[in-house]
């Protein structure tokens, strides 16, 4: 069994933390991991995007090849599309549905929704607001991890809560439970889609 998982978001979003979370939570299950990040110029809202792939036996490569991702996992909807020529022709974007307008040109959200909405396999959900209802605004990016759960067959979300608990452990019991609120919010999302 195996997964490739592309994460894609802007700078400061909290993307790195999702690829972490994720590849916690795969070693603990005693899968193979690969990561490949690139960091754009987060302070100036660059691009960032990570390459994960999960699997139970060895891996060769860390970077997903064009037209092979399993999951495109984004904070940004731009972004998702940006990576759709990597997505596996049964694959699965997840995204945020809140544009983060950090370019001049930034085209309408209409346009954007209509391009996502052409695809097969489709999860997108306003993370932002179901971060502000569960009352941890910060946590959106445990949102889409949550909604990405849904479809992430090769892990069980409860080896997902358990990355959270270590990952954000040090931070203290206050922001694990704002996180995995967050986490159950988002899987509920998209498990009701």
């Amino acid at each position: 069994m195996k997964q490739d998982i592309i994460l894609a978001g802007v700078g400061g979003q909290g993307i790195l933390s999702i690829a972490t979370v994720i590849g916690s939570a795969a070693l603990e299950q005693g899968l193979h991991l690969k990561q490949a990040e690139v960091h754009g110029m987060s302070q100036r809202g660059g691009d960032v995007q990570s390459n994960l792939r999960l699997s139970s036996d060895p891996i060769h490569s860390d970077l997903i090849p064009r037209g092979a991702a399993d999951l495109i996992v984004s904070l940004e909807p731009m972004e998702a599309l940006r990576y759709v020529p990597y997505l596996a022709p049964q694959g699965w974007i997840i995204t945020n549905t809140v544009p983060f307008v950090n370019i001049p040109d930034y085209p309408q959200m209409e346009n954007v929704m209509a391009e996502l909405d052409k695809l097969p396999r489709v999860i997108a959900i306003d993370v932002d607001a179901i971060a502000k209802e569960v009352g941890s605004p910060r946590s959106a990016n445990m949102v889409l991890l949550g909604a990405t759960a849904a479809v992430l067959g090769i892990l069980d979300p409860e080896k997902l809560r358990e990355g959270i608990r270590r990952i954000f452990g040090r931070k203290g019991e206050e922001i694990v439970e704002a996180n995995i609120k967050a986490f159950n919010a988002g899987l509920a999302s998209a498990q009701n889609k």
